[in-house]
């Protein structure tokens, strides 16, 4: 139930990927840093009175957000490092995929007629499929059903064959065994349609960005160089974020994986037929 809860909080705030990308950045940057500003006029006098002016305050301070610093620069660095391999990742499944589905439709080219044309056909309205329904699916988190049908199809046919000589029995095996292959990466995507980083991950990201902050709010200094130095630590704390929100979920907002492997694939399959 918990994780169930948790999900659905996390999901409130899938609308970011309906933003441009730059003005993305700059309203998560932007939160940041009003966020340090507002605390710096609101709370940081009530965080005074427990840090009281006194010889070496900033110096305590100082080492306390120095630790803190580095156990939670690791954790942005490895998180930010874990969605961009995720990413690179999903993006490589979906051109293996595409690969796959080249070599079947290629093998499809050397079945007698009208066995060919029909194997290649339902290969070409598949790859169309995809990027005409699947991939707007994908981009608003959801797993499209629609190609297994086609595919469903696909299979029947290819096994309504019946090789006559025994370089057509090798040929179809292999037809089949390229078949599996491509139906693994397939599924590969569609796994990762919802792949992302945890929610709990989320949780320990935006607390530990909100205990950076507060320390700052500790020093003892100007109230304008405060503002500044808090400000730039706080935009850059923004930065970092955008980059993991950008890059998680591999198939949502503007950096997302491309269906552009499918559109080459399919305008070779189209040039072929002319």
């Amino acid at each position: 139930m918990d994780v169930e809860r948790s999900l659905g909080i996390l999901t409130m705030f899938y609308w970011i990927y309906d933003v441009p990308t730059h003005q993305l950045a700059l309203l998560i940057a932007g939160t940041f840093v009003g966020f340090f500003w507002i605390g710096c006029i609101l709370v940081r006098p009530i965080l005074r009175l427990f840090v009281r002016s006194r010889s070496g305050t900033n110096d305590i301070v100082g080492y306390v957000l120095s630790c803190f610093g580095v156990f939670y620069g690791l954790l942005l660095g490895l998180i930010a490092v874990a969605a961009y391999q995720n990413f690179s990742q999903v993006e490589a499944s979906v051109s293996s995929e595409v690969n796959a589905l080249t070599a079947l439709y290629q093998d499809c080219r050397s079945y007698p007629e009208p066995h060919a044309q029909n194997l290649q056909w339902l290969l070409r309205d598949y790859c169309r499929s995809v990027i005409k329904y699947s991939w707007p699916l994908q981009r608003r988190g959801l797993i499209p059903q629609g190609g297994r049908v086609r595919l469903v199809a696909f299979q029947e046919k290819l096994r309504e064959f019946n090789p006559q000589t025994k370089a057509d029995e090798i040929h179809h095996a292999e037809t089949l065994r390229q078949f599996n292959t491509f139906i693994a990466l397939r599924q590969s995507r569609l796994n990762a349609v919802t792949t992302g980083i945890p929610a709990v991950m989320w949780y320990v990201v935006i607390v530990g960005a909100v205990i950076n902050l507060a320390m700052v709010w500790m020093f003892e200094m100007r109230f304008i160089t405060q503002l500044v130095l808090g400000g730039l630590l706080a935009f850059f704390l923004g930065t970092m974020i955008f980059l993991i929100a950008a890059m998680d979920n591999p198939f949502r907002g503007e950096v997302s994986v491309s269906p552009e492997p499918f559109e080459n694939l399919y305008k070779i399959m189209i040039e072929e037929t002319e």
